[in-house]
């Protein structure tokens, strides 16, 4: 070999020992980069808006306390290609997580949903303002698809039976969900609901879905003890199979809208509502309220009472006191009028 090819192949070999110490360098300093942590001594939430740019979600950062050094993660960000990446969501970050798996979970839009129970809500109003207090948009632009009956009839209902849509439970909802894709949820979780053996026991019934929903909704407004609701449902179904008026007194709470009475006059059985039982035979035309599935499944067991009557028992224990005759039913009523009066419950 000669001396210049040998001197060549010597500085091939610097040059080649310098990158690969030079890479190594690189490396372990990216990964002393990568083993950066967030600081924020508490589990931080962030609610980060479609559209928000890197910025803001610094500014949101740091507004968390969540950034130790600012340099370090505008670098790792870069590396991740997150500053172009940035994806509205809810995202929870634990203390001591590192930087590098904060901004990947960031960089996917690996949210973490929110948890929203869905109880007894009466009113339209009140279930769009539960939504948007959980998730992000405002109450109005849900209850706007509530009421428009176009909107209504895509997912088989009316603007007075669409909240029977939003069956009782616990769901865990992404917090940019839109109000129309809040409806696609809901009507999955509604079909889930009523399996098989529900639809079955509705078409025994000779009832639709909507009517069970709006019957539950009567029972649940009645009793908040399970163990009662299928006689108080028989009483109503009695009545429907006679013919007879329902006359029942939650039906005139909400037609009135005011939920707060304890005592129905005879004033209140004048309101001039298709919700007014006492004026109007069968069932209303839509829900009073949104029914547990304890009150729904109270409708579809179908229990057998010759029950045409009841009403609250005069101990106020919640519970009812059942009549199949009038006579019987009028002195159950004077006992619970009498205490009334006794207790100074005049309305």
């Amino acid at each position: 070999m000669t001396k210049k090819k040998k001197k060549i192949t010597i500085t091939a070999y610097i040059i080649l020992a310098a990158v690969v110490v030079l890479i190594g360098i690189t490396a372990i300093s990216l990964l002393n980069l990568k083993k950066q942590k967030l600081v924020n001594k508490e589990a931080v939430t962030l609610f980060l808006p479609d559209g928000i740019t890197y910025e803001a979600v610094v500014d949101s950062l740091n507004a968390h306390g969540c950034i130790g050094n600012q340099k370090a993660f505008n670098r790792l960000a870069k590396i991740r290609k997150y500053k172009n990446n940035v994806k509205g969501g809810c995202y929870k970050l634990t203390p001591g997580m590192d930087v590098w798996s904060a901004l990947t979970k960031l960089y996917y839009g690996n949210q973490d949903p929110v948890r929203i129970t869905i109880n007894k809500h009466r009113t339209k109003e009140t279930l769009c303002e539960l939504m948007a207090k959980k998730l992000d948009f405002k109450a109005g632009e849900l209850l706007a698809l509530l009421n428009d009956s176009n909107v209504c009839a895509k997912y088989g209902h009316t603007t007075q039976t669409i909240i029977g849509m939003f069956p009782q439970n616990t769901y865990d909802i992404y917090w940019n969900t839109t109000p129309e894709k809040l409806l696609d949820r809901m009507k999955k979780e509604s079909g889930q609901f009523w399996n098989k053996e529900r639809t079955d026991k509705c078409k025994a019934l000779n009832l639709s879905k909507d009517e069970v929903i709006t019957l539950a909704s009567i029972v649940e407004e009645e009793s908040n003890k399970n163990d009662e609701k299928p006689t108080i449902a028989s009483v109503y179904l009695n009545r429907i199979r006679k013919g007879m008026m329902l006359q029942a007194d939650p039906t005139l709470k909400y037609a009135i809208g005011d939920f707060s009475l304890q005592r129905v006059l005879d004033k209140h059985k004048e309101v001039d509502s298709p919700y007014n039982t006492y004026k109007h035979t069968g069932l209303p035309p839509g829900p009073i309220c949104i029914p547990s599935t304890a009150s729904i499944d109270a409708v579809l067991q179908n229990k057998q009472t010759d029950y045409i009557y009841f009403c609250a028992k005069s101990d106020f224990s919640g519970y009812h006191a059942f009549a199949t005759n009038l006579s019987q039913h009028n002195a159950n009523a004077k006992a619970f009028h009498d205490e009334l009066n006794r207790r100074k419950i005049y309305k």
